[in-house]
């Protein structure tokens, strides 16, 4: 999970937003521990106190990206190092994906037990979305200096598109708007 964002377009900590009575970050990591993902890795930057104030009772393993202005890249390298040695693949999760559901990710880890060489992009109405799943044998490029979007267009034949039934992985929440929009698919318009 890649929480270490400053959301300066949000303006305030959006990893702590109220979705259902709970923080952002509680809402998405809760979500992918009742999928049945057993390896999660939280990586938080700055206001990450706070935020582990609200995910300490959690079987998550926290880390720290602590160069703030740093890319999404950096995160990532930083999380993957964490990572169980024996993991075949990882879903690279975003905390201001906060809809994705249950479902999806046990259709994303179903489809890399079956093919555990892929890319795995869910889409929804054709669109791309979010949590991307990569094998661990590709993900490792990262660290040749490279980000995510270049290691799936490096990897053409490797992607696999995933159509889901969940809006989620499209509904990102940048900014008070899109927030807005997110409460409004939970019924708890603020």
């Amino acid at each position: 999970m890649l929480a270490a964002g400053s959301a300066r377009r949000m303006g305030q900590l959006k990893q702590l937003l109220p979705i259902n009575e709970k923080p952002v970050i509680r809402h998405c990591l809760e979500t992918i521990i009742d999928s049945g993902i057993n390896d999660v890795v939280t990586v938080l930057g700055g206001g990450g106190e706070k935020i582990i104030e609200v995910i300490n009772d959690l079987p998550v393993k926290i880390v720290f990206n602590k160069a703030p202005q740093s890319e999404m890249a950096e995160s990532f390298r930083i999380g993957l190092q964490a990572v169980d040695a024996f993991s075949t693949g990882v879903l690279v999760c975003l905390c201001d994906h906060p809809l994705v559901s249950k479902e999806t990710f046990k259709v994303l880890t179903h489809f890399h037990e079956e093919e555990p060489d892929r890319i795995l992009i869910p889409v929804y109405n054709g669109i791309r979305g979010h949590p991307t799943l990569f094998p661990k044998s590709v993900i490792t490029d990262i660290f040749l200096g490279i980000n995510l979007r270049e290691i799936i267009n490096r990897n053409p034949d490797r992607v696999k598109p995933v159509r889901v039934k969940d809006e989620g992985v499209i509904l990102d929440m940048d900014t008070t708007d899109d927030y807005r929009k997110i409460l409004e698919r939970t019924g708890k318009e603020k």
